[in-house]
């Protein structure tokens, strides 16, 4: 037998043998239509093709240009080996067909292909710098991963995974414990492709059938890319929920913030309740709303707003006009006929202690005030929805928070959350006040985190609307005991001096 093109003569007793062992015929061919080599499973198909005899007419089979003047052909399962085949390949779809994560995708290529394909099975996935995965097994043995350099490995691999697209055999020199004890191997290399070309190569010896093996790695190459898809497209949604996650409010002197965040689909960690806070001159501008409609598209247009409000408090601080501002930008398209309900406030330290807000209701639920004395008071503000109408009415009210008050604001999924003894009962805003009578003294945070914890005790385990919370708390003046400390010790050295002259 003629060595195939680019194996070395002294290869040739080796590829015999691999050839010797297969299940599917091969015929090996020159351009002349001469037989120059037939393995035993051709023997047997065509007992009449005899080596030096000419090829037989009307093959029923794969024709492979091998180059330098020879021809290969791989010929077809009797009906009974294809029903096995088939049978094979059905039951690989499904096992893979369903897998999202590449690594079992992995693993279950290489049990599979020891179970009924091959005596040994090593799967290469390329990473990054040169290096890649490997899960290999031979025999009876679990299968096992290692990390290697592609660099170490066979041309004939690294030529698969550069993109050869057909089945080739070579032999492994010197060894490899990934295919068992064998000083020199001899196996296959298949290509495991992708849309993109080869995503991995899957390496087999004492393989039966060259045309299962291809067919198998066609099977593996499609749950791959599918793995391989949707861990893309995970990395994707992650990172632009992190980017529509609600940020931590900017700390501002003299007030302190508490938050709590809950989205009604916890799987997506992101809703249709938002709100925020900037530094603005003289203190912070602050915001707590909730947009049309639920899950993605929501999550999207809270983000545009929050990113329209960071933008626009830089060219506008008053919360009824910057509220007029961001309903001409929703009616422009941004929102896509969806709308906002909005709190927007200016939160100014004063001096002499205390906070001053400055209010701006846009058809959403009015604030709370909790004052020093325990009382919860209700803010009168009202307001028509954001992005409706050309010229939409929103209220504004002005108030002070004395050192130790706070102003809650919060979405309609706490005062909406149904419960109760037949679960269908509302929360309230009534339960929600008596419940805040006793919190006057709690830190900002402490009291967002309880508003919610409320909310989710009423719902006892149901499904809930988006739920946000925002606080802001006014913080006592604090004298520093450092420039108490100079004074008084300024006055000692004067008294000791004077005492001392006298």
């Amino acid at each position: 037998m003629n060595a195939p093109i680019g194996a070395p003569d002294t290869a040739a007793p080796a590829l015999v043998q691999l050839l010797d062992h297969l299940d599917e015929g091969v015929l090996l061919c020159d351009d002349a239509g001469t037989v120059l080599y037939r393995n035993p499973a051709a023997a047997r198909r065509l007992p009449a093709v005899t080596v030096g005899g000419p090829m037989p007419d009307g093959l029923n089979g794969r024709r492979v240009e091998l180059g330098a003047g020879q021809v290969a052909w791989y010929l077809h399962q009797t009906s009974e080996r294809a029903d096995d085949h088939a049978a094979f390949l059905a039951a690989t779809a499904r096992r893979v067909g369903g897998m999202l994560n590449a690594d079992r995708v992995c693993r279950a290529t290489v049990e599979l292909a020891v179970s009924s394909l091959a005596g040994a099975a090593l799967l290469v996935l390329p990473t990054r710098r040169g290096r890649a995965r490997c899960w290999h097994a031979a025999g009876s043995a679990p299968v096992r991963q290692d990390q290697v350099a592609l660099a170490s490995l066979p041309a004939a691999v690294r030529d698969t995974l550069d993109g050869n697209p057909v089945a080739q055999p070579f032999l492994w020199p010197g060894g490899t414990p990934f295919l068992g004890s064998e000083a020199t191997p001899a196996a296959w290399v298949v290509p495991i492709l992708a849309a993109g070309g080869p995503a991995a190569a899957l390496v087999v010896t004492e393989i039966a059938d060259v045309t299962l093996l291809e067919d198998f790695a066609a099977r593996i190459g499609a749950a791959l890319e599918a793995a391989q898809l949707y861990a893309a497209q995970s990395r994707v949604a992650a990172t632009l929920q992190e980017s529509l996650l609600p940020e931590p409010p900017a700390p501002v002197t003299g007030l302190t913030w508490g938050t709590a965040y809950r989205p009604a689909r916890s799987t997506m960690h992101i809703g249709g309740d938002f709100y925020g806070a900037h530094p603005i001159a003289g203190g912070a501008m602050f915001f707590l709303g909730d947009v049309s409609g639920k899950g993605v598209d929501a999550a999207v247009l809270t983000g545009q707003v929050r990113h329209s409000l960071r933008a626009l408090r830089r060219v506008e601080d008053d919360p009824q006009r910057l509220l007029h501002v961001l309903n001409d930008m929703l009616l422009e398209g941004l929102s896509d006929g969806r709308f906002a309900t909005m709190v927007l406030g200016t939160a100014q330290p004063r001096p002499s202690g205390g906070i001053r807000l400055t209010l701006a209701g846009g058809g959403h639920l009015p604030p709370l005030v909790l004052r020093a004395d325990g009382t919860v008071e209700t803010v009168a503000l009202r307001g028509m929805l954001v992005g409706v109408i050309d010229e939409p009415v929103f209220g504004r009210h002005t108030l002070h928070l004395a050192p130790g008050e706070t102003c809650l604001l919060f979405t309609d999924g706490v005062t909406e959350a149904r419960g109760g003894h037949r679960g269908a009962e509302m929360y309230g805003l009534r339960r929600l006040t008596t419940a805040l009578a006793g919190c006057a003294t709690m830190p900002a945070p402490a009291l967002a985190e309880r508003v919610e914890q409320l909310a989710m005790d009423w719902l006892g385990g149901r499904e809930h609307d988006d739920i946000a919370v925002l606080a802001v708390r006014a913080e006592p003046v604090r004298t520093s005991p450092r420039h108490l400390h100079s004074v008084h010790q300024s006055a000692t050295v004067h008294r000791s001096a004077t005492v001392t002259v006298s």
